[in-house]
């Protein structure tokens, strides 16, 4: 017998009151924060160059406010491929670790500690999931193995 619970509209924004109240984060707040943590992300000298080709700058927060609202309120409201997005910027995991650190002095110095760990909770892991999905595996060789 299933008993999952259905999504619905209503389910939904139950989930999204609770996750607010609970960490009093909402789409303005995370708005500003995005637009302070991208603003020095582009003057860092590692990551500022990953964003020199986007050229509508607010479209581009739009659509980040959209994926950090989905992500962080489970508001819904993005429907796009993160890894593809990433793919042709060339990223190491230095640029990586790089990111999480701005991002995480950011969160921290905008939001109460509960709104904070909520939104690193999920940054880590979806760093973790695009930096494994960008970066390729060494292959291990034993003595005298060829790899084709």
């Amino acid at each position: 017998m299933n008993h999952a619970i259905p999504e619905n509209a209503e389910r939904r924004a139950a989930l999204v009151a609770e996750v607010r109240a609970h960490t009093g984060l909402d789409e303005a707040a995370i708005q500003a924060f995005l637009r302070r943590f991208y603003g020095a992300a582009r003057e860092d000298a590692l990551l500022g160059p990953s964003f020199a080709g986007v050229a509508n700058w607010e479209g581009h927060i739009a659509r980040l406010t959209a994926f950090w609202c989905s992500v962080a309120l489970v508001a819904g409201a993005y429907h796009g491929q993160p890894l593809q997005a990433h793919a042709p910027l060339a990223l190491r995991p230095d640029h990586f670790a790089r990111w999480l650190e701005l991002f995480e002095r950011t969160a921290r110095l905008c939001f109460a500690p509960a709104g904070a760990e909520h939104l690193l909770e999920r940054a880590r892991r979806i760093a973790r999931s695009i930096e494994m999905g960008l970066t390729p595996l060494p292959l291990r060789r034993t003595e005298g193995e060829t790899v084709t």
